[in-house]
């Protein structure tokens, strides 16, 4: 994975394209990000999921050369054996800028197989164009408890996956929690990415406390956001044994664009609904 980055744009003054370049796509491989949480390549992946990305800056030229905007979404497969490097996906969407479509499927299409051509797997592209319409993107919450009310000391901001502990009793549980306090840092810029995560489960009840002091310990932690959710994942499993489990962040945009992996071993992914942060 370094030499990739190393390759690609990121924490690199990059000059914005004036034409359309399909070839400044990055490509990061995920499978050294994964062996780092403990998943071994060749090994069936633990988990299920998607990354939605969401793109708020996209503009093109019509056919007559005028300008058109829109935001964009990404449904990236998690078993797809690369990612897009955040900052040459936002390079390249700006080659787009002064390059003229004849219509919005064509848009699409060309988005659609640049984009397959990096990740080797079918990307699902959705383009809004109607801006002013409210309800195709609005704000959205996501449902369950949050713990973030809980009166804790924190003295260490060290990530410690150790914190993460069951409650005594042991009582068997099915519940969703939710934080807004994930923050994690580009391992490349060192630039805080702020996210919220949701983390649905069934099994023995998890201590409440030790889940958010877990969460918290990311403050300081150098990580991709889709690396962060699996590690939060495999951690999780490791050390509380869940029968069932779902972790989804939604991290807020950078660049014009957040991105929001999630994984379960259970059910199919929720809605790519915003929130407020995003």
């Amino acid at each position: 994975m370094t030499d990739q980055v190393n390759d690609s744009p990121l924490g690199k003054e990059t000059p914005y394209p004036e034409s359309y370049d399909a070839a400044l796509l990055c490509p990061i491989e995920r499978a050294q990000g994964r062996k780092a949480v403990g998943i071994k390549v060749g090994d069936d992946l633990p988990f299920k999921g998607v990354d939605y990305w969401n793109a708020y800056e996209i503009s093109w030229l019509n056919s007559k050369g005028k300008p058109c905007v829109g935001v964009l979404e990404l449904v990236v497969p998690c078993d797809s054996d690369c990612i897009v490097e955040s900052k040459s996906l936002k390079l390249y969407f700006n080659s787009l800028n002064q390059n003229r479509f004849e219509s919005v499927a064509q848009l699409v299409s060309t988005i659609e197989s640049d984009l397959e051509k990096v990740i080797s797997k079918p990307v699902e592209v959705r383009l809004h164009s109607d801006v002013d319409n409210e309800t195709s993107f609005a704000v959205s919450t996501l449902k369950g408890e949050c713990v973030d009310h809980l009166d804790i000391s924190v003295d260490d901001y060290e990530f410690d996956d150790t914190a993460l502990a069951l409650e005594p009793t042991a009582t068997f549980v099915s519940e969703t929690l939710i934080s807004h306090l994930l923050r994690s840092n580009c391992p490349v810029t060192s630039q805080p990415d702020w996210a919220s995560v949701l983390i649905r489960y069934k099994g023995n009840k998890i201590d409440r406390e030790s889940l958010l002091k877990y969460l918290i310990s990311y403050r300081t932690h150098n990580e991709f956001h889709e690396q962060c959710v699996e590690r939060i994942f495999m951690d999780i499993k490791r050390q509380c044994g869940p029968t069932e489990l779902t972790v989804y962040a939604r991290y807020t945009r950078r660049g014009g664009i957040d991105i929001n992996p999630f994984r379960s071993d259970f059910e199919l992914p929720y809605p790519n609904a915003r929130l407020l942060r995003q």
